[in-house]
């Protein structure tokens, strides 16, 4: 394989091909969940804060529960409750009881949360200009797949 890894962690050998791609796998993760939490901290919230967002968007207007959104994470949070919190405190998103079930609280992003969308979508455009520029679109759909063959369930 390359020499990029190589370089990276100062190590020259490895177990197994397999060692090697999921050094790799880690690596370019972190790489790519370091530039998306870059870009969330010019707007004021966190990458999992900003996926809460995309999320409840998709969800308008019914909202969904707290089970529900953490369900649809990208990456599992520990403590979804406290994520929502920080949402509400800063206005963008409210939180209600179900009409069918009052012990459940249903969360729906607010206008203020629609709006700060909205200003991360050219950063968010940019950034993925940036990886596109890395790999080709076969390569892209490639990545998907055997990253899909790595975690889906069979």
């Amino acid at each position: 394989m390359g020499d990029a890894l190589r370089k990276r962690i100062r190590q020259t050998k490895f177990e197994s091909p397999l060692h090697e791609s999921l050094l790799n796998l880690l690596v370019a993760a972190g790489h790519v969940r370091e530039r998306f939490e870059k870009m969330a901290a010019e707007f004021g919230i966190t990458h999992p804060q900003y996926n809460v967002l995309r999320i409840l968007r998709g969800g308008q207007p019914n909202g969904y529960s707290r089970s529900e959104i953490a369900d649809r994470m990208l990456e599992r949070a520990p403590d979804v409750t406290r994520l929502i919190d920080r949402l509400e405190q800063q206005e963008l998103v409210v939180r209600d009881r179900s009409d069918e079930d009052r012990r459940l609280s249903i969360t729906r992003i607010t206008e203020k949360g629609l709006l700060l969308l909205d200003r991360i979508q050219p950063e968010l455009h940019n950034a993925h200009g940036y990886f596109a520029g890395k790999i080709s679109e076969a390569d892209q759909v490639l990545l998907s797949r055997i990253c899909e063959d790595l975690y889906a369930d069979r």
